[in-house]
């Protein structure tokens, strides 16, 4: 819903530089849709164990934060069109992200969203975050409604493995990475925009 991944590219990088540390592309991409629980690993996994992986994450966390402190994050093309549709059918909607709750209701609530939706579960409500798919065990249980009457619009490999894991049907939305083959072969239509995805699920 949120254009985060570019802004999450320039913590990074910004991070990296305030720090001395080496960061590439393929490493910040490679933490989309990951809980923070996991990050300082994946830090590690890719740049040796004598990575400052702690001090890159406080730091980058340090950035991200005082940037969208008083701003908003921009919208990704199509959600509002998709939050309008979906209300006009009259269709529920929640948020399952793997973000700390405290972080993710700021972020919705300066883009306009939170009243959206009717709930919301966060990563630092459920025991396992994304890939484990008790986010979305989660929601469907707040909802009453078994996995296959949900439809869950993901952009990242976590998340497309969790939604697929807990037995909902899923869209595929993805920014800045495109799908790895693991997820691929779930078998989820891929589409390029919010956009597509209203149109794809209008005939659902």
């Amino acid at each position: 819903m949120l254009d985060s991944e570019r802004l999450a590219l320039a913590c990074w990088r910004d991070a990296a530089k305030q720090i001395g540390a080496p960061i590439h592309e393929e490493a910040i991409l490679g933490m989309v849709g990951m809980h923070t629980s996991k990050t300082r690993q994946w830090l590690l996994e890719q740049f040796g164990p004598n990575y400052p992986a702690e001090a890159m994450q406080a730091t980058c966390h340090e950035i991200y934060m005082l940037r969208t402190r008083d701003e908003a994050i921009p919208l990704r093309p199509g959600i509002l069109e998709m939050l309008d549709w979906l209300e006009v059918q009259g269709i529920p909607k929640a948020v399952a992200t793997s973000t700390r709750r405290s972080i993710a209701l700021h972020h919705l609530e300066m883009a306009g969203l939170l009243s959206r939706f009717q709930f919301a579960v966060c990563g630092d409500d459920v025991a396992h975050p994304k890939p484990a798919p008790d986010i979305y065990h989660a929601v469907l249980n707040r909802f009453a409604l078994p996995a296959t009457a949900c439809v869950v619009f993901e952009d990242s490999d976590f998340g497309a493995q969790a939604a697929h894991a807990a037995g909902c049907r899923l869209v595929i939305v993805p920014d800045l990475r495109q799908p790895s083959d693991k997820t691929r072969a779930l078998g989820a239509p891929i589409v390029a925009s919010l956009h597509e995805a209203r149109e794809l699920i209008k005939n659902w």
